[in-house]
């Protein structure tokens, strides 16, 4: 296999192999060769997996992803390039978008930081995805949202700069619906028709995935609109939301030709706590096995369909989100390894 470039010019590097808290200081040889074993692991998985990370700038992964050095603004800007470079990465989350849309110059450094083809799953500005000002300094708390799944808006703020700017890397735009107070709820019903009327008129061009983070919304008529507009369901891993293994049962893949899975929040836990209890983001802390396996036959589903599948991780999911990727690469790629066994011709003696 070729040896890839080292990624620091420095002689020696502090170093957190495999995540672990505690390590002898080693050279950014060791970040090389680490790349180069996960390289092998990568190529035993199924084409159309893409794993990546939501959002980048984060210094604890130093000896995982990065070289040591770094800080997080110093990663936020300059960080894709070295990220790119990971095996197993293959997708990013610019989870940046949430909180306001972003600027066309922005898109095209990003596009200049990334290799040809590479996509990056983006999230739609929050402006357009709930029906009322959150207080997020937006308007009132619970005044009504001119904006919501506004379309003009959507394509003045959003879609024109993304076709303009970034369009070699448009991966799947997150429609990502938050909980809003129980007042000020939409009724299923409702929430399924303004949705529909907005994936009829946004660009085609524009692949959509939508994330509900309130599992009333889920519903029959909800599959039926996303299923129509070929946008996929996304199988989220978060507080208030069933499993990804139940909301399969619920929403199995329809026609979208890519499906979404994003890992945030073990059930019942809060942000602020997984944060504080897991930053620096270097080592897992809290594995969860039934995520895994839920999310390993999600893939050997979708696989077996002949579509994509993009896995997004983030560092509240079990402590450090490129670690968990690396153990959902192993269990995946043993569902190929299973696979071309399975099909060898049997020998006779």
């Amino acid at each position: 296999m070729a040896r890839r470039t080292r990624v620091a010019s420095v002689d020696q590097l502090e170093l957190f192999p495999m995540g672990t808290s505690r390590a002898a200081p080693v050279t950014d040889r060791a970040l090389e060769d680490r790349w180069e074993a996960l390289a092998a692991l990568a190529a035993r998985l199924p084409p159309g997996l893409r794993f990546g990370t939501s959002s980048w700038s984060f210094p604890g992964w130093a000896g995982i992803v990065y070289p040591s050095g770094l800080d997080e603004s110093r990663l936020a800007r300059d960080g894709l390039p070295l990220y790119v470079r990971h095996p197993l990465l293959r997708t990013v989350g610019i989870d940046r978008g949430y909180y306001a849309p972003i600027a066309e110059s922005e898109l095209r450094r990003y596009a200049s930081q990334l290799p040809p083809g590479f996509p990056c799953c983006s999230k739609v500005p929050e402006g357009f995805v709930s029906p009322v000002f959150l207080g997020h300094g937006r308007g009132e708390r619970g005044e009504p949202n001119p904006d919501f799944l506004n379309t003009l808006r959507f394509d003045e703020l959003v879609a024109g700069p993304y076709l303009s700017a970034f369009s070699d890397h448009l991966g799947p735009m997150i429609l990502e619906f938050p909980p809003v107070p129980a007042a000020h709820r939409l009724a299923p019903s409702e929430f399924a028709e303004r949705l529909d009327a907005f994936l009829e008129a946004a660009p085609k061009q524009l692949p959509f995935a939508v994330e509900l983070r309130d599992r009333s919304l889920l519903t029959e008529e909800y599959i039926a609109v996303i299923a129509r507009h070929g946008a996929s369901h996304t199988y989220n891993y978060w507080t208030a939301m069933p499993m990804p293994g139940e909301q399969l049962k619920l929403a199995p893949p329809g026609a979208a030709s890519f499906v979404v899975v994003r890992l945030m929040l073990r059930p019942g836990t809060r942000y602020e706590g997984r944060k504080r209890d897991f930053q620096p983001f270097d080592r897992l802390v809290d594995p969860d096995f039934e995520m895994r396996a839920q999310v390993t036959e999600l893939v050997r589903l979708v696989t077996a369909l002949g579509r994509n599948i993009f896995v997004l991780v983030n560092n509240k999911a079990e402590g450090c989100a490129p670690l968990t990727i690396e153990a959902l690469a192993e269990a995946c790629a043993r569902l190929k390894d299973d696979l071309v066994a399975s099909t060898e011709p049997a020998t006779g003696t």
